[in-house]
């Protein structure tokens, strides 16, 4: 497994955890680590996208909503909304990386996480959130409320 992917599911723990908890995100970080001790490439990557992803819930569950047909965001399963939240985060607001990259190691993550079904489920929803970004003409995240 390559540090990026140990660093996603590293990151969607943390993210369950604070769904789980709504402790600090600090205190879940140095807990993770604590129990599991990672190189410091991975731990670096998995607190980037743990805090942005977090910084920007507001605006990623209306995206997940509106994307889960019949599916209110707070109904999603704890470990699929996590692993929803970081791909959308990804889409929005980690260029870098290829919006299939990020869609691919999503739907990986689900089968592992969560059985084979939840892949179609993460394609569906994060595939419906890149063909938004997509047509607004611009892979720009959105702006922030002033």
């Amino acid at each position: 497994m390559g540090k990026r992917r140990k660093a996603r599911e590293c990151a969607i723990q943390c993210l369950y955890q604070w769904d789980m908890t709504g402790s600090d995100v600090g205190s879940i970080l140095a807990g993770y680590w604590e129990a599991h001790p990672s190189s410091p490439e991975v731990a670096e990557f998995s607190e980037h996208l743990v805090r942005g992803t977090l910084a920007h819930v507001e605006q990623i569950d209306p995206l997940i909503a509106a994307q889960a047909e019949h599916w209110r965001v707070d109904r999603i399963g704890k470990v699929e909304r996590s692993i929803l939240r970081l791909g959308a985060y990804e889409l929005l607001y980690e260029s870098n990386t290829p919006k299939a990259v990020v869609i691919d190691e999503a739907i990986e993550i689900s089968k592992r996480f969560c059985g084979p079904d939840a892949g179609h489920f993460v394609n569906g929803v994060l595939d419906g959130i890149r063909e938004k970004l997509d047509s607004s003409g611009s892979d720009a995240a959105p702006t922030e409320p002033a």
